[in-house]
């Protein structure tokens, strides 16, 4: 498991950024960036379990994460806990492939600067994920501020 660190400054004030992430239109539009048709099913209030879905590339139905919302201060700081898989319906928390890479997180932190508001996001990658994720965080947190800054 490695730790990746990705960050933005955007142009607008923290609320404006926070819910441009979180929100539901706002958030498919950023995360089309990993992959278009994502979305979210659940909340971000503390504790409650959140899937995170959306089509597979090969087009053999959907897929995504479960986690559970792990923290949550508005305006400040996100932890989501990523607790499985999603394959076609079927969630998956329990089988050995699941258990090598869980818990992992994934954390979102809001920071006021002069030139508005710098997005921090700190992640857990097992390692065949990295590389990925090396090259699509950065593309969805320039689609994040271009959403952000024109709302």
């Amino acid at each position: 498991m490695q730790k990746l660190h990705f960050s933005i400054v955007i142009n607008a004030p923290k609320e404006v950024v926070w819910r441009t992430m979180l929100e539901d239109a706002t958030y498919r539009e950023w995360t089309a960036t990993f992959s278009p048709g994502s979305y979210y099913q659940g909340d971000w209030s503390v504790g409650s379990k959140i899937l995170f879905l959306g089509p597979n590339p090969d087009g053999s139905g959907e897929g995504g994460m479960v986690a559970r919302i792990a923290e949550n201060r508005p305006y400040d700081f996100v932890s989501i806990e990523h607790m499985g898989v999603v394959s076609n319906g079927v969630e998956d928390t329990e089988s050995d492939e699941v258990k090598k890479w869980t818990p992992a997180f994934e954390n979102y932190t809001f920071n006021a600067v002069e030139e508005g508001t710098e997005v921090v996001v700190d992640l857990d990658s097992n390692d065949e994920w990295v590389d990925m994720f090396n090259e699509v965080w950065p593309q969805a947190l320039a689609k994040l501020k271009e959403v952000a800054e024109r709302a």
